[in-house]
């Protein structure tokens, strides 16, 4: 039981950090390593100064909606983590995780609306940038999808976790 107490605390830790990286870092999308579009901003490397300048992103129904649900999926992991915590210490013998589950379902599905949601309309969402069939998804991208199964199978095994001490 101890093993599976750590296993699952562990993988909503990675969970959780790898759901806000995908939300905060600059690489929804890449043109040439040069120049990339998050959810946040878009961004081009600057040779002569050796920085990156950015931008803030041209707001659309589309990305304010993936931008939402990703900022949920952040603070559902994020609730579900501390309220894990709080039925550690305070349920009473026997009992189930079920609230925690759930919080880890709802992050799951809200990303994964997210991640839907910008791989079919990533045309709407880039429309004003160079062409897309120069750049590829970014790793942030990959990093979502990823989250997806590994917040709903976390959420499944709270549900049928049981506090046996």
């Amino acid at each position: 039981m101890a093993y599976l107490l750590m296993f699952v605390t562990l993988l909503h830790l990675i969970t959780l950090a790898m759901l806000f990286i995908a939300t905060m870092e600059k690489s929804w999308w890449v043109w040439d390593n040069m120049e990339n579009s998050d959810l946040w901003y878009n961004c081009r490397f600057d040779n002569a100064t050796g920085t990156w300048l950015c931008s803030s992103s041209k707001e659309t129904e589309w990305i304010q909606a993936v931008q939402v649900l990703m900022v949920l999926a952040v603070v559902f992991s994020a609730v579900s983590f501390l309220v894990f915590l709080g039925q550690l210490f305070t349920m009473s013998r026997g009992g189930l995780f079920y609230f925690t589950g759930l919080c880890q379902i709802f992050a799951g599905l809200t990303a994964f609306t997210a991640a839907l949601i910008y791989t079919l309309h990533n045309k709407e969402i880039l429309q004003d940038l160079r062409e897309l069939t120069l750049g590829h998804f970014g790793y942030c991208f990959f990093l979502a999808w990823i989250c997806v199964p590994l917040l709903l199978v976390s959420g499944v095994i709270y549900i049928h976790l049981r506090k046996k001490e």
